[in-house]
């Protein structure tokens, strides 16, 4: 599949994004914080979460729940940091910050493992690692 990438990349935002708009509200109790952070938040990290697929593509992990995992994790430090920093500037209140990518860290790490499983499963595996 020679989009693979940019598929697998579009899913996850509509995904990521989805979760933290509900996270967002729960938090917030503020629809505009919530569909602010979401908006921000996909148009941006579509980009970076190419780029960590990419990057990815290149290790010599082979395919596997540990890879999986450690994939995940990168992924969610990387993108946290970003949420944090997008959502204080949005709202300017580091609590509610701080609120929002603690509840959003664990539902997404749970989220994304179950996405990488679903597209390395034997539906959707292709060695896209040359």
């Amino acid at each position: 599949m020679k989009n693979f990438f940019l598929i697998k990349s579009l899913s996850w935002r509509l995904i990521g994004t989805i979760d933290l708009l509900i996270v967002s509200l729960i938090i917030t109790g503020n629809s505009s914080y919530g569909i602010s952070i979401s908006f921000i938040d996909f148009l941006s990290k579509i980009f970076l979460y190419y780029f960590h697929e990419k990057v990815w593509s290149f290790s010599k992990f082979k395919v596997s729940d540990f890879r999986h995992l450690i994939k995940s994790f990168s992924w969610r430090c990387f993108a946290t940091l970003f949420t944090l920093i997008m959502t204080n500037l949005l709202i300017g209140n580091v609590y509610l910050s701080l609120k929002i990518i603690t509840l959003e860290f664990f539902t997404k790490m749970f989220l994304y493992f179950i996405h990488e499983k679903i597209w390395y499963s034997k539906y959707f595996t292709r060695n896209v690692r040359k």
